[in-house]
């Protein structure tokens, strides 16, 4: 993906500091990590001298959804080159034993989610979260998280086409 293009890579499932290392090795060039090099379509977007700043510009982002994550947190966090902590809710609630969760401003999830934006700012790192509405990506930037995702692609398009397919129809039996 780097590669092609992409200016960051958001990697799931990071439960701690080796597999943390690992993620952020595989998007930094050597002799920081050990991104193969090969940045044609890259150097289209970033300019020939792509390989020269990627290091610089590519954001390794870690997702902490599990209950190894959360007991990891700090060492995820502190890992060297690491620049954000993502929260993927739904996966956050189900290692906590909760069902899948998505913007809910109390509780369990809710105060892990909060430990969690403690940690990456202790740590000076991103702290990103995705949420479902609008509102609540809202609450999320007013408790100090630098990037929020509202939905998801593949539910904005959903609902988009739903609500225009129920527009047609309306007027079709009318």
């Amino acid at each position: 993906m780097l590669d092609a293009g992409a200016y960051g890579i958001i990697c799931p499932m990071i439960n701690n500091r080796a597999e943390a290392e690992h993620f952020v090795s595989l998007c930094r060039y050597p002799p920081a990590g050990m991104r193969s090099f090969g940045p044609l379509r890259a150097a289209m977007y970033g300019g020939a001298d792509y390989g020269d700043h990627a290091n610089d510009t590519v954001l390794a982002i870690a997702i902490i959804e599990t209950a190894d994550g959360i007991a990891n947190m700090t060492e995820i966090a502190t890992t060297p080159g690491l620049d954000g902590i993502y929260i993927g809710p739904s996966d956050l609630s189900l290692s906590l034993g909760q069902p899948p969760l998505q913007d809910i401003p109390s509780g369990v999830v809710y105060d892990t989610q909060l430990r969690i934006l403690e940690a990456a700012k202790h740590a000076g790192i991103a702290a990103c979260m995705h949420c479902q509405t609008t509102d609540y990506a809202l609450a999320m930037i007013d408790q100090g998280f630098d990037l929020v995702t509202v939905a998801s692609d593949f539910r904005t398009l959903s609902v988009g086409y739903a609500e225009k397919a129920a527009a047609m129809r309306a007027v079709i039996d009318a």
